[in-house]
C-alpha cells in the first residue's frame, strides 16, 4: 500500500507541478480570475465488465460509492485540465467460481477539458484524458490467492457547473474509463483479461479560487 500510495502521490506532483508550470492566459490575469478550482465530489463508480476467462464464464464486479477531490487548472476561459484523486473497493466474483475476494484500485485521471460557456451560470464541459490504475490490497478468497496489473485506459468526460457566487460551483460530472486488467488466479492456474470499463458519476461542490 506504501508503494502504491508514493506512486500516486508522485503522479499527482507531476500533474499539478505540469499545471502550474504554464502560464494562464492573458485575459485570465486581466480579469484577476484564478486558474485554479478544486472540487470534493461523491462517487459511483460502475464496472461494465467483461473479457475472457481461460476457465470459461464471467466476471462480475460490484460498484462502490466513494469520496473524490480533484483539482484544475485553466489555461484560459474555455480550455483547462483536471486531476481527479479517489480510492474505490470493489467485490469480484465469478459465474461458477463463486467469490474472488475483494481489490482496491486507486485509478488517478487527467483531462483535458473545454468548458463552454465559463462565464454562464450554468457552463457544460468535455474532456478527454488518459487514466492508471493501480491495484492494491487484492484479498482473494480462501485458497484462491489473486493479482492483478496496474494499467493505463483512456477517458472521455462530460460535466456541467452551476454557478451559486463568484467561487462556489455545484458540480455533475459522468467519465467513462475505458480499463482492462490481466488477473492471475492461484498462481496462474487461471487466467482473465478483464475489461472494467467503468462508468464514473459525480455530484458534488467546487471553490475557485
Amino acid at each position: 500500500m506504501k508503494q502504491t500510495s508514493l506512486k500516486a502521490a508522485l503522479l499527482a506532483g507531476l500533474g499539478i507541478a505540469t499545471f502550474a508550470g504554464i502560464p494562464m492566459s492573458a485575459s485570465l490575469a486581466a480579469e484577476g480570475d484564478s486558474p485554479w478550482m478544486v472540487r470534493v465530489r461523491g462517487l459511483s463508480v460502475q464496472a461494465d465488465e467483461g473479457g475472457s476467462v481461460s476457465i470459461g464464464g464471467a466476471v462480475k464486479i460490484d460498484e462502490d460509492i466513494v469520496p473524490e477531490l480533484d483539482i484544475t487548472y485553466f489555461f484560459s476561459d474555455n480550455i483547462a485540465a483536471e486531476l481527479i484523486l479517489a480510492t474505490t473497493n470493489h467485490d469480484v466474483s465469478h459465474s461458477t467460481v463463486g467469490s474472488l475476494g475483494d481489490v482496491n484500485l486507486l485509478p488517478p485521471t487527467l483531462t483535458l477539458q473545454y468548458h463552454f460557456t465559463p462565464d454562464a451560470q450554468i457552463s457544460p464541459y468535455v474532456g478527454a484524458g488518459v487514466n492508471y490504475t493501480f491495484f492494491y490490497n487484492e484479498d482473494g478468497a480462501p485458497g484462491l490467492p489473486i493479482d492483478y496489473d496496474d494499467s493505463f485506459g483512456w477517458a472521455l468526460q462530460a460535466g456541467v457547473d452551476v454557478k451559486i457566487d463568484d467561487n462556489w460551483r455545484v458540480n455533475l460530472d459522468v467519465k467513462k474509463i475505458f480499463l482492462s486488467t490481466d488477473v492471475s488466479i492461484a498462481g496462474g492456474a487461471v487466467t482473465a483479461d478483464v475489461d472494467i470499463d467503468p462508468w464514473i458519476i459525480g455530484l458534488g461542490v467546487g471553490y475557485r479560487f
